[in-house]
C-alpha cells in the first residue's frame, strides 16, 4: 500500500514539477521524457517514490529552498513512509568535494525529494511553498 501511494504521490510531483520555472532539471524514470524511461517501463511494474531536481541559481538557491520546504523531513535517509528531501552535497555524498561531485555528474544544485504516504496536494502545496521562497 505504501509504495502504490507513493508511486501515484511521486507521478504528480513529477508533472508538478515539470512546470515550475525555478526548476532546472527532473530526474525521474516514470516521466516519458526520462532517458531510461523505457527500460524502467519494460522492467518495473511503478518508477518508485524517489525524485531528484536541480534548481536554476545553484547551491543558494537550495539553501533558500530546503528551510521553506513544508512536510518533507530533511534527512539523508529514503525509503519512510514520510517525506524526505536533501541535497547529495550535505547528505548522501557530503564526503565528497565539489570537483568529485562534479566529475560523478552530481549537480550542486540537485535536491533528492522521497516521496512518504502523505496526501500529494500537502505535498506539492511545501514544494510551492518552497519555491515561492527563490
Amino acid at each position: 500500500m505504501r509504495i502504490e501511494r507513493q508511486n501515484s504521490s511521486v507521478m504528480k510531483i513529477a508533472k508538478f514539477l515539470q512546470e515550475q520555472k525555478q526548476v532546472e532539471q527532473e530526474f525521474y524514470p516514470g516521466l516519458e521524457e526520462h532517458k531510461a524511461h523505457d527500460i524502467a517501463k519494460a522492467q518495473m511494474k511503478g518508477f518508485g517514490g524517489i525524485l531528484s531536481f536541480t534548481l536554476k541559481g545553484g547551491c543558494d538557491e537550495v539553501e533558500r529552498f530546503l528551510p521553506k520546504l513544508k512536510l518533507a523531513h530533511l534527512a539523508a535517509s529514503l525509503g519512510s513512509v514520510g517525506t524526505l528531501a536533501g541535497p547529495p552535497r550535505t547528505t548522501s555524498h557530503v564526503e565528497l568535494n565539489d570537483l568529485q561531485r562534479s566529475e560523478l555528474g552530481i549537480p550542486e544544485s540537485l535536491i533528492r525529494y522521497s516521496v512518504g504516504i502523505e496526501n500529494v496536494e500537502d505535498l506539492i502545496s511545501g514544494i510551492s511553498q518552497g519555491l515561492k521562497a527563490l
